[in-house]
């Protein structure tokens, strides 16, 4: 196998497992999501939807502070929750979470876009950073979550809560060439990615003849991008 496709089968095995690679080891999504949205809900992501019933409103469309609760699918069997940071349109937004691209990693004001047919944001499609562009995979989602009070809060590291690094930094500039963006291009800025490259030494050092826990076991070791 070229050593550019070990590198994409590695960066997305670290995409998919982001629930939960390391266990309490590393920073979780939910904890993450609770401190910067002031939605004082606990538990698993993929319970977040049912227990906000009746304590906060639900809906589907995006708005500044609210947390996109995802469902589970694949190997994210626990589901994932993000905060919106910012609305571009109808049909993008930037988010902030935790444990996505990388396990324990956080990610400020990444682009997450409505792949939905209907437009109700009930799948999405969120930024890879460690590839520098979209991910490729479809997610599903409960929808949007409204805290009664909207504010980005910021978060700051606590090691009770596990290891985690600020992965990279979005600016924002006009003519972005990514071509998974450019269909719904408008007036809008495009965001782009600073990336640290050390999240993926792991995928430039692994032989073809490598297993699969190998590689596991490389992403676990690597995660806290020291």
């Amino acid at each position: 196998m070229k050593v550019g496709m070990m590198r994409w089968a590695a960066l997305l095995l670290a995409g998919l497992t982001t629930t939960p690679v390391l266990g309490a080891t590393v920073l979780q999504c939910v904890p993450y999501a609770r401190t910067v949205s002031g939605v004082q809900i606990y538990g698993d992501a993929l319970t977040w939807w049912d227990q906000a019933e009746n304590h906060y409103k639900r809906g589907h469309a995006p708005r500044r502070g609210a947390v996109l609760a995802f469902r589970p699918v694949g190997p994210m069997v626990l589901g994932h929750v993000a905060v919106v940071s910012r609305v571009l349109d109808d049909r993008r937004v930037l988010i902030r979470h935790a444990n996505w691209s990388v396990p324990g990693a956080i990610e400020e004001d990444v682009l997450a876009v409505d792949v939905s047919e209907e437009g109700d944001w009930s799948e999405v499609r969120v930024w890879h950073s460690p590839t520098n562009r979209m991910g490729a995979r479809s997610n599903p989602t409960f929808g949007f979550i409204y805290p009664d009070k909207p504010q980005l809060r910021e978060f700051r590291t606590d090691p009770a809560l596990g290891v985690s690094t600020r992965f990279a930094s979005m600016t924002v500039t006009k003519d972005d060439p990514e071509e998974d963006s450019a269909p719904l291009r408008r007036s809008a800025a495009q965001p782009r990615l600073a990336v640290d490259l050390r999240a993926i030494r792991y995928a430039d050092a692994a032989p073809s003849a490598r297993s699969l826990r190998d590689i596991i076991a490389d992403v676990k070791r690597d995660a806290a991008l020291r």
